[in-house]
C-alpha cells in the first residue's frame, strides 16, 4: 500500500496558502494550519498518522474546491460524502459522522468568526449596560410617575442611541485603522470588517431612533392634571401639546436628524449606489455613488444638531448629566 506519510499535512497546508492567496483570502490564508488539521482530521479519521494513496487523489479534489468553488459544487459531490464512499476506514456509524461533521462545522465557524463575536458581544454589553444604567436613573425620577415605563425605556434608547452615534464614525476612520493594522491589536480586533460593523451600528441606530420616538410624547400629553403637577416646573407650568413639542427646539432638531439620517441611509444601500439615473447636467453628478458620497455628509449637521437636542432636554438640568456632549465630542476628534 502506497501512502504519504507526514509531508500531507505540509502539502494541504501550502494548497491552502497558495489557494487563499490567488483568490485574494486573507482570513484563510492566515489559518492554513488550522484548516489543514481539518482536512487531517477528514482523509485520517483513525489517526494512523498517514493518508492512504487512492484517498491523496481527493487533495486534488480539494485544490478545485478552493480555486473554482462555485463550479465544483455544481459538478461535483462534497468532499466529506466522497471521502466516507471512497475509504475502507471510515465504516463508523451515521451517528458518529453527523457528530464528527458537527464538530468539524463548530471548529470552523469558531474559527473565522471569534473575533467578530467578541467585538459584538463587547458592543451588545455595552449597549445593554448603558440600557440599564439610564433605565434605572428615570425608575427614580418624578416624571416616572407621569410617562411610566415609557420614559425610562426612551430614556434608555437614548442613551444607547448617543454611543452608537459616538462609535459609528470610528470604523471609517481610515489613518486610525491603518495604524492598528501594524499593532497587535490586529489580533482581536477583525479591522477589514470595519464596514459591517459600520452598517451594524447604523442599523442599531434606526432601531433606537424609533424606539425613543414612539415612547416620549402620548403619556406626557394625556397625563391628568394631578400627574402632570408633579412635572410641572420643567415646562413653565403648561401642560405642552403635541404641536408645542413638535414645534419647540427638541423637536425641530429630532425631527430634523431624522430626515437627514433617513435620506443617508436609503442612499447608502446598494440599491441606490449602484443605480444611475439619467439626469440632466449637471445633475448627473448627483446620482449612484455620489449620491451616496455627499449625503453621508450631511451626517456632519445631524452631529450639531445632536449637540443642540441633548442640550435641551427634557426634566435634566446639570451639565454633567447630559451625556451626549462627551460622547460625540470624543467621536468627532477621533474621526478627525
Amino acid at each position: 500500500m502506497f501512502v504519504i506519510t507526514t509531508q500531507s499535512f505540509l502539502f494541504v497546508d501550502q494548497l491552502i496558502m497558495v489557494s487563499a492567496s490567488a483568490n485574494k483570502l486573507s482570513k484563510l490564508k492566515e489559518n492554513a494550519g488550522e484548516y489543514a488539521c481539518l482536512i487531517m482530521e477528514e482523509l485520517d479519521p483513525e489517526n494512523v498518522g498517514y493518508i492512504e494513496m487512492f484517498l491523496f487523489l481527493q487533495i486534488w479534489q480539494l485544490e478545485t474546491l478552493l480555486l473554482q468553488r462555485d463550479n465544483y459544487m455544481s459538478h461535483s459531490t462534497p468532499l466529506s460524502t466522497t471521502t466516507v464512499d471512497w475509504s475502507p476506514n471510515i465504516g463508523t456509524s451515521n451517528a458518529n459522522n453527523i457528530v464528527k461533521k458537527a464538530s468539524r462545522t463548530v471548529k470552523c465557524l469558531v474559527l473565522e468568526n471569534w473575533h467578530r463575536g467578541l467585538i459584538i458581544l463587547l458592543w451588545l454589553l455595552a449597549m445593554i449596560g448603558l440600557f440599564i444604567w439610564k433605565f434605572m436613573q428615570y425608575r427614580k425620577m418624578e416624571a416616572f410617575q407621569v410617562m411610566g415605563y415609557c420614559l425610562a425605556t426612551a430614556k434608555g434608547a437614548a442613551e444607547t442611541l448617543k454611543f452608537n452615534m459616538a462609535l459609528i464614525l470610528l470604523p471609517v476612520c481610515r489613518n486610525m485603522l491603518t495604524r492598528l493594522r501594524s499593532t497587535r491589536a490586529r489580533i482581536l480586533i477583525p479591522f477589514d470588517d470595519n464596514i459591517n460593523f459600520h452598517k451594524a451600528i447604523a442599523v442599531a441606530i434606526i432601531l433606537h431612533a424609533a424606539n425613543h420616538l414612539a415612547c416620549d410624547f402620548p403619556h406626557l400629553v394625556n397625563s391628568s392634571p394631578e400627574k402632570f403637577a408633579l412635572i410641572a416646573s420643567d415646562f413653565d407650568k403648561l401642560k405642552p401639546s403635541y404641536i408645542s413639542l413638535l414645534t419647540g427646539v427638541e423637536g425641530i432638531t429630532g425631527i430634523s436628524m431624522v430626515i437627514l439620517m433617513t435620506i443617508a441611509f436609503i442612499l447608502a444601500t446598494r440599491r441606490f449606489r449602484r443605480s444611475v439615473p439619467k439626469l440632466p447636467t449637471p445633475l448627473n453628478r448627483l446620482t449612484g455613488f455620489n449620491a451616496f458620497w455627499y449625503s453621508h455628509h450631511l451626517l456632519a449637521f445631524v452631529y450639531i444638531l445632536l449637540l443642540l437636542h441633548g442640550t435641551f432636554l427634557f426634566f435634566v438640568h446639570k451639565w454633567y448629566q447630559k451625556t451626549v456632549r462627551t460622547m460625540n465630542i470624543i467621536s468627532t476628534k477621533k474621526h478627525q
